[in-house]
């Protein structure tokens, strides 16, 4: 049953904190480690500036690298560290999606299988629990596999998805676009679900939303378009142009990373779109000199009430995401709808 005073806001609705995962399985990003950890530092020293951070620790160790990388901003209470169960950084898929239910707070709970079970790590299937439990925030558990990358939401009820990943038979076997649907309304309130088809080539989400369309405003998204004759998700960003403003979506394409291969030579998920909104500001992460600087120019003409804040993200998506993958908001609770 649809839970009537239920509202998941949007991600420029007022915050109170943003929850920022700590690199601590040094396997999982080899000679990137060191440099990440250096990366989220500078993100959450900028992020700390207008909201306060709550870190995710996996580990005693990153516990103490964490304090020692941001001392100063644990000093004036700006940043704060916390030990809890978790695998990687990844918090928008393992950590709780919060919402408002009436004047309160709640801490919406999904399975998370490790992205059709192809990263399984100990920890993360207990991420959610333990942020709910600091947030001290009622749980509302949903017995089916969502990741929080894999949607995107307005303020008008409309939701942002892929079929790629939620009609993947390695989340919920046997889904269909109807059952999905109804899962979704059920679960978040909203009134219409606007599908995509494929994500960015080898994302290893299997093509969570937030790296190819994001709301900014009601009705109004922001995707990308090719950058460069070998741009490897061309067709891609053409297709979702054309899909977004079939559902009557006001559509702003910004220029994308490029063509971007990892330390083996393969093609790399980047993304200008995997940004994080917090409290009027817009943190974007950059990969090169050149694209990225037109992205942020394009994205200050697109969002001219927001201070747009570049950011490198370039060893922190060795492991597989950026700011907005490795972030989960916790809305502040107001009346007022965004």
């Amino acid at each position: 049953m649809t839970n009537p005073n239920l509202f998941l806001p949007p991600e420029w609705a007022p915050q109170s904190a943003v929850w920022v995962g700590w690199p601590h399985l040094r396997s999982e990003w080899g000679q990137a480690f060191d440099a990440a950890r250096n990366e989220i530092a500078l993100f959450v020293r900028a992020l700390s500036a207008v909201t306060p951070v709550r870190i995710a620790c996996g580990s005693r160790e990153a516990f103490g690298s964490a304090w020692f990388a941001l001392e100063a901003e644990i000093m004036t209470e700006r940043v704060s560290l916390h030990t809890l169960p978790a695998g990687d950084i990844w918090l928008r898929d393992t950590g709780a999606v919060f919402a408002h239910s009436g004047d309160q707070s709640i801490a919406l709970d999904f399975r998370f299988n490790g992205w059709g079970e192809k990263y399984v790590m100990s920890g993360d299937t207990m991420t959610a629990g333990g942020i709910a439990s600091v947030e001290r925030v009622q749980r509302q558990s949903h017995d089916f596999v969502l990741e929080g990358g894999a949607i995107d939401v307005d303020s008008a009820g409309r939701l942002l998805t892929t079929r790629q990943c939620l009609l993947n038979p390695n989340r919920n076997p046997g889904w269909t676009q109807a059952i999905a649907e109804s899962e979704l309304k059920r679960a978040f309130a909203i009134e219409q679900v606007i599908w995509l088809g494929e994500g960015l080539r080898n994302d290893h989400t299997d093509g969570h939303i937030d790296n190819i369309a994001r709301f900014v405003g009601e009705g109004r998204v922001l995707c990308q378009h090719a950058s460069g004759p070998d741009d490897p998700n061309a067709k891609t960003y053409t297709a979702i142009q054309s899909n977004l403003r079939a559902a009557g979506l006001e559509v702003i394409a910004l220029p994308s990373p490029g063509r971007i291969a990892d330390d083996a030579g393969a093609i790399a998920p980047a993304s200008h779109l995997n940004f994080l909104i917090s409290n009027r500001k817009v943190f974007m992460p950059v990969f090169d000199e050149v694209l990225s600087q037109k992205a942020l120019t394009a994205m200050e003409a697109a969002m001219p009430d927001f201070e747009i804040i570049g950011l490198p993200a370039r060893n922190i998506l060795s492991g597989g995401g950026a700011f907005h993958c490795m972030t989960q908001q916790v809305p502040a609770l107001t009346e007022e709808r965004f």
